[in-house]
């Protein structure tokens, strides 16, 4: 079962949150087809959140086509290869460009930017 123990809350909607999150277990290979994940009122009772919340999150991953549910039946991640790729390339571009527009409106220089990129790549070894 897909685990929300590292789940923490952050900025914007709570529903966004969860399905980032889902998205960035699936892209770094923890979450993998098959693997359940909570029920809507579990996660929500985990959370503290409201169930319509987890409901919605869900409902944009099932319309994604990365988890199927099914009433009184398990929730499965369906996302196969082909998705998890997309799934990686898709954040990955999302975040890489809000940290090229962060760094261009402080006045980072490109040369700057690489440098900073290899000191803090180089300090998680």
């Amino acid at each position: 079962m897909l685990s929300f123990e590292r789940f923490t809350p952050g900025d914007g909607p709570i529903y966004q949150q969860i399905v980032l999150y889902i998205k960035r277990e699936i892209s770094a290979g923890t979450a993998v087809t098959d693997d359940e994940i909570p029920s809507r009122r579990v996660l929500s009772a985990l959370l503290g959140v409201n169930p319509n919340t987890v409901q919605k999150a869900y409902k944009i991953l099932e319309d994604e086509k990365i988890i199927q549910s099914h009433s009184g039946a398990k929730s499965l991640i369906v996302a196969d290869e082909k998705m998890r790729e997309k799934i990686r390339t898709e954040l990955t571009e999302t975040d890489a460009k809000s940290v090229v527009t962060t760094l261009k409106q402080m006045g980072i220089s490109k040369d700057e930017a690489f440098a900073l990129i290899e000191k803090f790549w180089n300090e998680e070894d």
